[in-house]
């Protein structure tokens, strides 16, 4: 499978061609769409009827967004769309939004107080839903968990990289809230 992340830089798009004319001719090649609201409608061109700024997201407009992104590009397979309710600095509402070829799912949502570091959050995703749909492709529902468990653990690690355990992941991705030490 080929996956795309979807990270639109504005700095990065200032050298003769814009986002659009180069991602959506990339798209075409890919069986995974990794983005949020924002990096559809700047790197695909696709408009959202998403509002982030009151920090409570309508998910129900995401099923929309995403079954346009199929329309348009129907060589892929899933898209996985990252859903962050941004309260302040250190307090965030974390989920996401799957379009799988099974269904539509929403994964749990995660209170993330005390946020330590933000950096590698949306990568820890990304690499959570390779894993999640390689390892789990029958259950696409428990795809998605694990791709938010792994990047809402991620946000209370410093730094880049997500060095929690996969027994860290798949406990949290199944419900276990606890924090308590696995041993």
């Amino acid at each position: 499978m080929v996956s795309i992340d979807l990270n639109y830089r504005k700095k990065l798009w200032q050298y003769g061609k814009q986002a659009v004319e180069v991602m959506r001719e990339l798209t075409k090649y890919a069986d995974v769409i990794i983005a949020n609201e924002e990096d559809i409608q700047k790197c695909l061109g696709i408009e959202s009827k998403v509002d982030v700024t009151s920090g409570n997201l309508d998910k129900n407009s995401y099923k929309a967004l995403t079954d346009e992104v199929k329309k348009q590009f129907p060589n892929v397979k899933y898209v996985a769309v990252s859903l962050r309710e941004s309260h302040s600095a250190d307090h965030n509402g974390w989920g996401a939004a799957l379009n799988g070829q099974k269904g539509f799912y929403l994964s749990r949502h995660y209170e993330i107080t005390d946020i330590i570091d933000r950096v590698g959050g949306g990568d820890s995703f990304a690499a959570g839903i390779i894993y999640g749909l390689s390892k789990y492709a029958d259950d696409e529902e428990f795809a998605i968990n694990f791709a938010v468990a792994a990047s809402a653990l991620k946000h209370t690690i410093p730094g880049d990289f997500n060095l929690t355990r996969l027994s860290e992941v798949l406990a949290l991705a199944k419900g276990d809230g606890s924090g308590r030490v696995q041993r």
